[in-house]
């Protein structure tokens, strides 16, 4: 897929007198991780309804690539507890194969849980079957909205992993939602700063010394935020591409 697979041109969007998202633009490029980051209230929930098409923002365009398949993971799941939910009954809502459920659960790490109740899940096993639940619809775009909710830190780093890895494999791309940038460094390409419009984007390291950005999570976050990008490539702090090259000067 060789252009845009998600355009939004200048939107908008307001509840009442509340601004909530403000002159947006934002194109969502082939097998590419784009993190979307910002305080709580700051609007990203609105727009990743836009990108979803499930609202029409008030102003503005979204344009998408036709025959576009997305795959969306919430942040949260509720299932009442009297519900008698399996992993596998929820995951064949889809009408998807059993075999491809069982792949799609295998390749997120939590075959096991097949059989078991959507409520006795771990935070850990919850987000992996979701995401599972995102992958079988075999997509080109996956929209994970806080995918490490309710999982430790060590969790986290596998997720992220795990989310890279996908990307290269399927070659689909990826929009994250995170409140900031603690850990997901190592696992974007691209960040976008949003607190209802977009203070600043880029790369991870451009962004974090980026003044906007510092002005919402300061500098305390720069022990966390340890960027290190796993590809034939590197970026520098501009955002320019700089490839790798063995002990001989040639590319690996």
């Amino acid at each position: 897929m060789s252009q845009t697979l998600i355009s939004l041109n200048n939107v908008s969007q307001a509840y009442g007198e509340r601004t909530v998202v403000s002159n947006i633009s934002l194109d969502l490029k082939p097998e590419e991780i784009v993190t979307l980051i910002g305080p709580n209230g700051a609007g990203k929930t609105t727009l990743v309804r836009i990108v979803l098409g499930l609202q029409k923002p008030d102003s503005g365009q979204r344009t998408i690539k036709r025959g576009l398949r997305i795959g969306y993971m919430p942040q949260k799941l509720y299932v009442d507890n009297t519900m008698p939910l399996t992993v596998k009954r929820f995951l064949s809502l889809t009408k998807q194969p059993l075999s491809d459920v069982k792949n799609a659960l295998g390749r997120t790490g939590v075959e096991h849980v097949i059989n078991s109740p959507v409520q006795s899940l771990s935070g850990g096993e919850l987000q992996r079957t979701l995401l599972a639940r995102a992958l079988l619809h075999k997509p080109h775009l996956l929209v994970l909205d806080e995918p490490v909710q309710g999982v430790d830190v060590n969790g986290q780093k596998e997720l992220y992993k795990l989310i890279t890895e996908l990307r290269s494999e399927q070659g689909c791309s990826v929009l994250m939602v995170s409140h900031d940038l603690h850990l997901v460094m190592a696992s974007t390409d691209r960040v976008v700063c949003l607190n209802h419009h977009i203070c600043c984007s880029g790369p991870p390291l451009q962004v974090r010394q980026d003044p906007a950005y510092l002005k919402l999570f300061g500098r305390e976050s720069d022990a966390l935020a340890i960027y290190t990008h796993h590809h034939d490539h590197e970026h520098t702090v501009e955002g320019n591409v700089v490839h790798k090259t063995d002990g001989n000067g040639d590319t690996p």
